[in-house]
């Protein structure tokens, strides 16, 4: 029967052990999820100004394109006359 007892002890220890580190699991878990969810905002924002970024520099070419052709057109045009 002691040795029986000594089983049930060493077993429920384990079992102690186990839940422990099932819990410690848990709350890395949980907090890898937060970072996850943090993280995810984060680059929502990131993209949003990306987008943002990207009409501006649209915008540049275009004004950077419009000059050119204007330059280029007065050149010729003062080459011509």
């Amino acid at each position: 029967i002691e040795e029986k007892l000594d089983k049930l002890a060493d077993v429920m220890m384990m079992m102690a052990r186990t839940e422990e580190k099932l819990a410690g699991l848990k709350e890395d878990h949980d907090r890898a999820f937060e970072r996850m969810n943090r993280l995810s905002v984060k680059i929502d924002d990131i993209q949003t100004k990306v987008d943002d970024n990207s009409r501006t520099v649209s915008l540049i070419n275009k004004v950077v394109y419009a000059a050119v052709v204007a330059a280029v057109g007065t050149y010729v045009a003062h080459m011509w006359m």
